[in-house]
């Protein structure tokens, strides 16, 4: 999986691409750990380009989820595809996560 940031003001897109599973997790929680450190308000993971999601990648979402409202910040899923999205709905995840069909629609939701 390939990762990538950019910074909106006080708010920080993560670009994940490809495979989020198991191999990926810690990197990505090193990644959302020092973004909280650094006190972005806002984190939105721009996950349209995610093609596939395994249990621990679940396990990763609601963790950054919960560090993110632990740390008074604010988390926002954009850009699902349709089977990660089904794969969500199915787990019953999809409730406790702020979705968003478009990257800008989560970007623009924190002003």
């Amino acid at each position: 999986m390939k990762i990538k940031q950019q910074d909106y003001n006080d708010v920080t897109v993560v670009e994940l691409h490809g495979e989020f599973v198991d191999e990926y997790c810690k990197l990505l929680q090193d990644i959302i750990t020092e973004l909280i450190r650094r006190q972005r308000t806002g984190i939105v993971l721009d996950m349209g380009q995610v093609t596939v999601i395994d249990s621990k990648g679940l396990e990763q979402l609601l963790w950054i989820r919960d560090y993110c409202h632990e740390n008074k910040s604010q988390l926002k899923i954009a850009g699902l595809e349709d089977n990660i999205k089904k794969i969500l709905e199915v787990t019953r995840l999809d409730s406790k996560l702020d979705q968003y069909h478009e990257l800008s629609e989560a970007v623009k939701s924190f002003t």
